[in-house]
C-alpha cells in the first residue's frame, strides 16, 4: 500500500495544519500525539485501551527492542504488530538518541557508535546500515534514520561536526532502506543555530525523505530557544510530513502546531501518571500533595474519561501513596486521555479555522503550578 500525506485544512492566520497521514495499517489524523511505548508497550495501558482512547499511532524504539527480546525474536514472531498485537500504525526511533545519551559507555566514530548495554554491559555497535537493518526487521510504518544527536550546551563547532556526521549517516540510512512497506523520516539536527538548522535541512532535502523530523531538542537548552528553533525551521521545511521528536508538555504541543508540526511523542504523559502528576485543563496538579486525602472530587471536572467518571482525588492519592499498582495505571489513563483529547480539540479548532481563538483560551486557563 502507497504511503501518502495530505493537508486538509490550513489555518489562515497561523502556520497550523490537519492532515491524514496514510499507511499499510490505517491513516492517521494529523496533528497527532503518539503515546511512547519504547520496550513494545506503553507502560500500565494495555493495547486494548490505547484503542479505546483512540490512540493512532504508537512510538516504540529500536535500541530497547534490539537488546531485549533482539530484532530477530520479533521478525520470526512475524514483525512488531503482530508480536504486540497491535494492528494500528508503528513509528520506530532509530535508537541514536538512547546510544548517544549514555556518554559513557559509547564511543563515535565515522563508521557508527560502539556502545555498552545498560542492561548487563555487553558490546555492542550501531552503524546507519545496521539501524535500518534492524528496524526493516521490526516492521514498523514509520522509521527513522540514524543521528549523532547534538548535546546541549554545545559550541558552534561541536555542533556543525555532529549535524554534518548525521547528514552523512542520512544518507547512508536513505541508501539502503530498500523495504517499500515503510517509510524513512530524516533528521534535521543543528543544535540552537540557524544556519546549522538551515544546512542540515537543504542536505535532507537532498537526500530526499518521505517526512522530516526535528531532533536535538528538550536536551536541556532554555525553552525560548526551542521555540525559536522549530518557529524558524518551520519558515524552510517543505510541505510534507513535519515531527518534533520528544517535544511534549501541552503548551509546547499547542505552540509547535501553530508552526505546522504534525508529529509528536513524549514520555511525560506516562512518566509523570507514575510520578503522581497529572494533566488537567486547568494545569497539572500533583496527587501526592497531602491537599487531596481528603478531596472528593475527580481529577477534572472537564474529563470524561473512565477515571473522572468513577474515582475521587483522595482515592488516587490513596493508591499513590500505598504504592498500588493501579494507581499508575489509571494516572496513565487519565494523562494519555487528556493528551490525546487535547490533539483532538486542536485538530476540530483548526476545521473550523477558529484555532488562534482556542488558543488563546487555552493558554488563558492552563496554569503551570505544583
Amino acid at each position: 500500500m502507497q504511503f501518502t500525506f495530505t493537508v486538509t485544512h490550513a489555518d489562515t492566520s497561523t502556520r497550523a495544519r490537519c492532515g491524514v497521514l496514510t499507511t499499510p495499517h490505517g491513516s492517521i489524523d494529523t496533528p497527532v500525539f503518539m503515546p511512547v511505548g519504547t520496550a513494545g508497550t506503553v507502560k500500565a495501558m494495555p493495547q486494548e485501551w490505547l484503542e479505546s482512547l483512540g490512540a493512532q499511532i504508537i512510538l516504540s524504539n529500536t535500541y530497547h527492542l534490539y537488546l531485549r527480546p533482539g530484532e530477530e525474536v520479533i521478525s520470526h514472531l512475524g514483525g512488531l504488530h503482530r508480536f504486540m498485537a497491535w494492528d494500528r500504525p508503528i513509528l520506530t526511533d532509530s535508537g541514536g538518541y538512547q546510544v548517544l545519551s549514555h556518554e559513557a559507555l559509547r564511543k563515535i566514530s565515522e563508521e557508527g557508535v560502539h556502545f555498552h548495554s545498560h542492561l548487563d554491559g555487553s558490546a555492542h555497535f550501531f552503524s546507519p546500515e545496521r539501524a535500518i537493518e534492524i528496524q526493516q526487521l521490526l516492521g514498523a510504518d514509520i522509521i527513522m534514520a540514524f543521528d549523532d544527536c547534538t548535546a546541549y550546551p554545545v559550541t558552534v563547532e561541536q555542533a556543525a561536526e555532529s549535524m554534518r556526521r548525521s547528514m552523512r549517516w542520512a544518507e547512508r540510512c536513505r541508501r539502503v532502506h530498500t523495504d517499500d512497506s515503510q517509510v524513512l523520516f530524516g533528521i534535521v539536527q543543528g543544535s540552537v543555530f540557524p544556519e546549522l538548522r538551515k544546512e542540515s535541512l537543504e542536505r535532507l532535502c537532498e537526500i530526499g525523505f518521505f517526512g522530516l523530523a526535528l531532533g536535538g531538542l528538550s536536551v536541556g537548552e532554555p525553552k525560548l530557544l526551542t521555540y525559536e528553533t522549530i518557529q524558524r525551521v518551520s519558515e524552510w521545511i517543505p510541505p510534507g510530513p513535519r515531527y518534533v521528536m520528544g517535544v511534549g508538555t501541552p503548551l509546547d504541543l499547542v505552540e509547535c502546531v501553530k508552526h505546522g508540526v504534525d508529529l509528536f511523542d513524549c514520555v511525560l504523559p506516562t512518566r509523570n501518571a507514575r510520578n503522581g502528576t497529572l494533566y488537567t485543563w486547568k494545569g497539572k496538579i500533583s496527587i501526592k500533595n497531602a491537599r487531596y486525602r481528603k478531596d472528593e472530587e475527580p481529577i477534572d471536572r472537564d474529563c470524561a474519561c473512565l477515571v473522572c467518571r468513577r474515582y475521587s482525588r483522595a482515592y488516587l492519592r490513596h493508591l499513590y501513596v500505598a504504592n498500588e499498582m493501579v494507581g499508575s495505571i489509571f494516572n496513565t489513563y487519565h494523562n494519555l486521555h487528556f493528551y490525546l483529547d487535547l490533539m483532538a480539540k486542536v485538530r476540530e479548532s483548526i476545521r473550523l479555522n477558529s484555532f488562534p481563538d482556542w488558543e488563546r483560551k487555552f493558554r488563558g486557563q492552563y496554569v503551570v503550578s505544583e
